[in-house]
């Protein structure tokens, strides 16, 4: 999958607004896909993008996280842990399923499906560069970061 263009897609987004994959074109763009807004991984996860975030826009780079929860989920999770990101709502799994992160898991010995956390890594040009899959949430945030201070 690497060096593979991201075919264009849009979500509404934290803020009032939408993002449009183009839009972010000329920066590179970190996408990280979460299971679930206000869980302790998840959490973990945005507060260390969110601590980092600062190096990444001096690295040139936005980053946004992507769930299955609602706009008003996604507001709470941004104000609660005052992210400085948006979040964007696919409630449909539409861009989940293009970037292959559903999956079945198994929560109390049952089968449940759910998003398998995932960061992906497009570059300015829109090619995809980098993907991390079942990572662990904490430490991750850096190691995306050590990544993108590596591209142009």
């Amino acid at each position: 999958m690497s060096e593979n263009l991201i075919n264009e897609f849009s979500l509404p987004a934290t803020g009032g607004g939408s993002f449009t994959l183009s839009s972010a074109l000329g920066k590179h763009l970190v996408i990280f896909f979460y299971p679930k807004d206000d869980t302790p991984g998840c959490t973990t996860e945005a507060v260390q993008f969110r601590d980092l975030y600062e190096q990444f826009q001096q690295a040139n780079c936005s980053v946004i996280g992507i769930s299955r929860d609602n706009l008003k989920s996604h507001e709470n999770f941004k104000e609660k842990f005052t992210l400085p990101f948006e979040l964007l709502s696919d409630t449909n799994e539409t861009v989940c399923e293009m970037f292959g992160v559903m999956k079945e898991k198994s929560m109390y010995g049952k089968p449940v499906r759910g998003i398998e956390r995932s960061t992906f890594v497009i570059d300015k040009t829109g090619k995809l560069r980098r993907e991390w899959r079942k990572l662990k949430a904490d430490g991750h945030a850096r190691e995306v970061l050590d990544f993108i201070t590596t591209l142009d």
